[in-house]
C-alpha cells in the first residue's frame, strides 16, 4: 500500500542504534539456505492472515522469488509502521508488505522495481463524502504510517485526519460513524468490501494519488538488491507474475 511518515525520524536515527545488527548479504542468506521476508500481515489481499496461516498476492509473490534464487523464505509479521525500522536494524533480509516509493522513505532504505502501482482512494458510505471537495469539515481515517497521510493533510478544509492501527479497523470506524470517510489502496478496498459484503453500502470515491509499491532491503546492501532485482525481472517475465496477479485481483497489476 501506500505508507509512511509517522516514522521517518526513527529510520532517521537507525545509524545511531548500537543493538542494530548487520544486514545480511546475499552470499551470506545463499549459504544459509533461508531468506528472511518481513510484512505486515494485516493487508489482504497483499498480505494477512487466514487462521493461522499468512496469504496473499505478495506471500505468494515472495515465496515465488525464493524459489528463484534457491532459498527457503521464512515470514516475520510486524506492525506496518515499524517494518522499516526493522529491516535497517538487521532484524530480517528485506521487506514485502505495499510500501510506496517516496523521496523521504529513499532516504532510509534501497526499494526493489515496483511489484505493483495502484491508486489511493476516498471511500464513504452511500451518500457521504467522496471527493476532495466534498471532504471540507468532515472526518478521514487512515492507517497510521502511511503515506496517504500528508496527501490528506493538504486537501483544504478536512475538520479531522484520524489514524487506526490498519484498514479493517478504519473500515469499522467508518461503518460506526467514527469517521466521515476512509483512505486507503484502492486495490484492497475493493477486496475489503466484497469480503464484508458491503459493496452495496460502501462507495470508492476520488483517487487522490497514485503510487508505486516496492519491496525494500537495509540502506547499501547491494548483493542482496540485485538479487532480488534479478529474481522479480524473472518472474515478470517467465508468466508467474501474471498468473499470481489474475488469482489475486482478475488483472494484471503490474505498473504500466
Amino acid at each position: 500500500m501506500n505508507r509512511s511518515y509517522a516514522v521517518l525520524a526513527a529510520l532517521a536515527c537507525l545509524t545511531l542504534t548500537t543493538a542494530s545488527a548487520a544486514p545480511r548479504t546475499w552470499q551470506q542468506i545463499k549459504d544459509s539456505g533461508t531468506l528472511h521476508l518481513a510484512t505486515e500481515g494485516t493487508f489482504p489481499p497483499f498480505n494477512a492472515y487466514a487462521g493461522k496461516q499468512l496469504v496473499g498476492f505478495e506471500i505468494d509473490l515472495g515465496n515465488a522469488l525464493g524459489r528463484t534464487l534457491g532459498v527457503k523464505v521464512e515470514w516475520v509479521t510486524q506492525p506496518f509502521d515499524t517494518l522499516l525500522i526493522g529491516l535497517n536494524q538487521g532484524r530480517y533480509d528485506a521487506v514485502l508488505a505495499s510500501h510506496a516509493i517516496t523521496p523521504e522513505r529513499e532516504k532510509a532504505v534501497d526499494f526493489l522495481k515496483p511489484h505493483y502501482c495502484s491508486t489511493v482512494n476516498i471511500v464513504a458510505k452511500k451518500g457521504g463524502p467522496t471527493t476532495r471537495a466534498a471532504l471540507r469539515g468532515k472526518s478521514v481515517g487512515s492507517q497510521v504510517g502511511t503515506a496517504q497521510l500528508p496527501v490528506l493533510r493538504q486537501i483544504p478544509g478536512i475538520a479531522d485526519v484520524r489514524t487506526y492501527p490498519n484498514d479493517q479497523t478504519v473500515l469499522t470506524a467508518l461503518m460506526s460513524g467514527r469517521v466521515d470517510a476512509w483512505s486507503s489502496n484502492g486495490p484492497v478496498v475493493a477486496y475489503m468490501l466484497k469480503q464484508a459484503k458491503l459493496q452495496d453500502k460502501v462507495v470508492i470515491g476520488e483517487a487522490i494519488s497514485k503510487e508505486r509499491n516496492a519491496g525494500a532491503v537495509a540502506k547499501g546492501n547491494k548483493t542482496l538488491h540485485d538479487a532480488l532485482n534479478q529474481a522479480l525481472s524473472k518472474v515478470m517475465a517467465d508468466g508467474t507474475y501474471a498468473k499470481l496477479s489474475a488469482q489475486w485481483f482478475g488483472q494484471d497489476i503490474r505498473c504500466k
